[in-house]
């Protein structure tokens, strides 16, 4: 069969970092397609960082009102209605996607709806059709998935499924211990759910820092959510009828010697965020010399190259750094590599801030102390920590806990690590991730004169 068209790139995956690539291949006048099966927009989009935020932003709504009333306001509360969010939260989704599509009709960017897989290493075939590219994209993202454990598959959900509930569940059980699990317990225990949450070990965020581990989960636990540590799931099951669910959950729960089998009964719904997959099982990578790790994700070089002279990998696909803003970044360098004239056009994987939607927000630029350590050696690590409580608590009953770290390195005291746990931290984060990327030293944080009343003054200011 002869292929169809010859395009001078093709991308395989509609997500952000491939509708990023794309757009900017065909903004230097480069012919383009991009070929996607599901949703335009891919995860974040989707199932991801922008209907999640709606949610965290509803559950901080329900945050609120307490602290309102510790401001004077006669505040009474009627009902939450789980279903006009997500009636408003899908149409708002809907809307970015004809965005989305929009955007890559006027780059001139043709759309393929399909599966592709490879047929050699310059040609893609989708729906019987055959397309050749002298360079190719992969930019598939990453699937959430249940474990293999009886009754898992059949009860439980994952984070996409928690996206489709159109009810508040009265009691749920979430089993993970990285930020997506964090965030939905946090939704679901401000929203009113009792809420389980089930963790393999001693503390969850493990990835981060710990002190943002500690400090969440403190605030959690202190909140109401039940956190269930070193359990390991052994079966799911449903003892009620067709029309309610009454589901029971056995966990092995100890450590060594000690662990127990323990019952866990009457959860609504179990939603499962244990981890993600690479996308590649339907590329047909074999006709190819792609290679990929353990784990399927494929492995592509600081440059997005494969070991295929003309395939490229961006994104959550490639396994590294799975965050949405970084898959942007790396496509548009990509194609400004590719088609732009700029050879050395590529992302520093470096000092990239991330923030993790929990009650309260965290975030983090650079490394944990461990690793500074591991880096610099310990006598050239100088940590500044402070915690203390927000102004916006003063009146408040309830006081959430902010808790802010420095790691500097060197004789000058390099910022090599932000980590921060407290009100407004996903947005206080951004402008002090462009002063660490710059290579800023504490005497410069600390000639910076401080805006007061405001919590993020400290980390002008720590002694």
């Amino acid at each position: 069969m002869a292929a169809k068209t010859i395009y001078d790139y093709l991308v395989i995956g509609a997500g952000s970092g491939g509708v990023a690539s794309a757009r900017r291949a065909a903004s230097y006048g480069a012919k383009v397609a991009i070929v996607e099966s599901g949703r335009f927009g891919g995860t974040c989009v989707n199932v991801g960082c922008v209907p999640k935020k709606i949610m965290w932003t509803a559950a901080s709504f329900a945050d609120a009102i307490p602290e309102l009333r510790g401001y004077g306001f006669d505040v009474k509360v009627n009902s939450f209605d789980w279903s006009t969010v997500k009636k408003k939260r899908d149409a708002y989704i809907e809307r970015l996607n004809g965005i989305y599509e929009r955007n890559l009709e006027k780059e001139k960017v043709e759309s393929i709806r399909g599966l592709a897989k490879f047929v050699d290493p310059n040609t893609v075939e989708v729906n019987g059709v055959r397309y050749e590219s002298k360079h190719i994209l992969i930019a598939t993202g990453s699937y959430a998935w249940i474990p293999q454990v009886p009754g898992a598959q059949e009860h439980g959900l994952t984070s996409d499924g928690f996206f489709e509930l159109d009810y508040l569940p009265k009691k749920v059980s979430l089993v993970g211990g990285g930020y997506i699990a964090v965030e939905l317990a946090g939704i679901f225990n401000a929203l009113g759910t009792d809420t389980t949450l089930f963790i393999r070990h001693d503390e969850f965020l493990r990835d981060f820092d710990p002190i943002i581990g500690k400090t969440v989960m403190e605030t959690y636990e202190a909140a109401g959510v039940k956190i269930i540590k070193g359990s390991a799931l052994k079966s799911v099951s449903n003892n009620g009828d067709n029309i309610k669910k009454n589901l029971s959950m056995e966990f092995e729960v100890g450590y060594g010697d000690k662990k127990t089998l323990s019952s866990f009964d009457g959860f609504e719904e179990v939603i499962f965020a244990v981890g993600r997959k690479a996308h590649t099982e339907p590329l047909n990578l074999g006709v190819t010399s792609i290679r990929t790790d353990n784990r399927d994700y494929i492995i592509a070089d600081e440059w997005q190259n494969t070991n295929e002279r003309n395939i490229y990998a961006v994104g959550d696909v490639t396994g590294k750094a799975m965050l949405t803003p970084v898959a942007i970044a790396a496509g548009r360098r990509l194609s400004d590599r590719l088609f732009g004239n700029k050879p050395n056009s590529k992302l520093s994987y470096e000092n990239i801030p991330s923030v993790i939607f929990s009650h309260p927000t965290a975030g983090s630029c650079g490394i944990t102390e461990n690793e500074a350590n591991k880096r610099y050696g310990e006598k050239n690590v100088k940590i500044y920590q402070s915690k203390f409580v927000n102004m916006h608590f003063a009146l408040t009953e309830h006081k959430q806990p902010t808790v802010y770290k420095l790691i500097c390195a060197g004789q000058e005291e390099r910022v090599v690590g932000m980590h921060i746990v407290g009100k407004g931290s996903d947005e206080i984060l951004q402008g002090f991730a462009v002063a660490i990327n710059m290579g800023v030293t504490k005497s410069q944080m600390d000639s910076t004169v401080a805006i007061h009343p405001t919590a993020a003054e400290e980390l002008v200011t720590m002694k």
